[in-house]
Parts: structure tokens; C-alpha cells; sequence
């Protein structure tokens, strides 16, 4: 574990609303904590899920495009992002396996969340339910709407006419 591992926030992002919600919070955090980011898409070469991977040339030019992708997901969370202190990055292995390995050592694991039903692994996804019990540090999950896009809190006081 490094020093600069510590310090790094790492995020899971696979172009979903969550993951756009999540890179966002990790921007916002990193520049008020003085941390570094790493946004990672986990993938694996899956031909008969993924018809798009089977007809690309090369592992690295599916990687390249996975990176780009990441690239323009950060541009668009945080146009204002000190993009000196964000790296991208590919990573070959399953999403929940493959963000666990990256959580060794750093600050938090940040995560977005499809919050559609009860059950937790439908609340936050599977792959946020692996690494909320398999993670090495803290895990943040983001909510895919932002508070801003909810509106304000409703108010906790009795209505008076009820």
C-alpha cells in the first residue's frame, strides 16, 4: 500500500446514470479532501453478451475505447475537474471482483446505485452488494438522482389540517 493509494478515491463507472452520479460525487470529494481519482470501468471479453467486442481487432483497442468513454464521463461530470488529479482506466475482470482488487489500499470505493426495489442487491446493484461485503476501505454508494433532481426535503412536520 502506497502513500498515494491512501489518498486515492477509486470509482466504478460504466456509463449508467449511477456511475455518472458516483464520478461526480468523487470529483466534489477529491477536490475538498486534496485526493487523487481513479475512474475504472471493469470488463470482461464476453463475445455472446457483447457483439461489439467480438468483431474489435485487439484486447487493447476494447481497453482504448473503454478509456476514452471514461475520458469523456469525467469531462462531462465536472467540466471544472483538475483533470492533472483523475486517471482512467480499463481493467480486465469481472465488475465486483475486478473493483474489490482495486479498493486495496485506497481512500474509498465509490459506487452509483439503480435504486429500484427492495432487496439490496436489486437496491444497489449486484455488483455494489459484492463490493459492500468484499471491499479493503470504505464504500460510498451514490444514489443515480442527485438531491438537486429531487427537489427539497419534505417537510417532517405534522400537517396541522390532517
Amino acid at each position: 500500500m502506497t502513500a498515494a493509494n491512501e489518498r486515492e478515491i477509486v470509482v466504478g463507472a460504466d456509463g449508467s446514470a449511477g456511475s455518472a452520479a458516483a464520478v461526480r460525487w468523487a470529483l466534489s470529494e477529491a477536490a475538498a479532501s486534496g485526493r487523487t481519482v481513479a475512474v475504472l470501468r471493469a470488463w470482461t471479453f464476453d463475445p455472446l453478451a457483447d457483439l461489439e467486442s467480438a468483431v474489435a481487432r485487439s484486447y487493447g483497442e476494447i481497453a482504448s475505447r473503454y478509456r476514452h468513454e471514461l475520458d469523456v464521463t469525467v469531462a462531462r461530470a465536472c467540466p471544472d475537474a483538475d483533470l492533472a488529479k483523475v486517471r482512467t482506466g480499463a481493467i480486465d475482470g469481472a465488475p465486483g471482483p475486478a473493483l474489490v482488487r482495486a479498493s486495496a489500499g485506497a481512500a474509498m470505493l465509490v459506487l452509483g446505485s439503480h435504486g429500484h426495489s427492495r432487496v439490496l442487491h436489486l437496491l444497489v446493484g449486484s455488483v455494489s452488494e459484492y463490493c459492500l461485503r468484499q471491499a479493503y476501505c470504505p464504500v460510498v454508494i451514490v444514489p443515480a438522482r442527485s438531491a438537486e433532481e429531487r427537489g427539497p426535503l419534505p417537510d417532517a412536520r405534522p400537517d396541522p389540517l390532517l
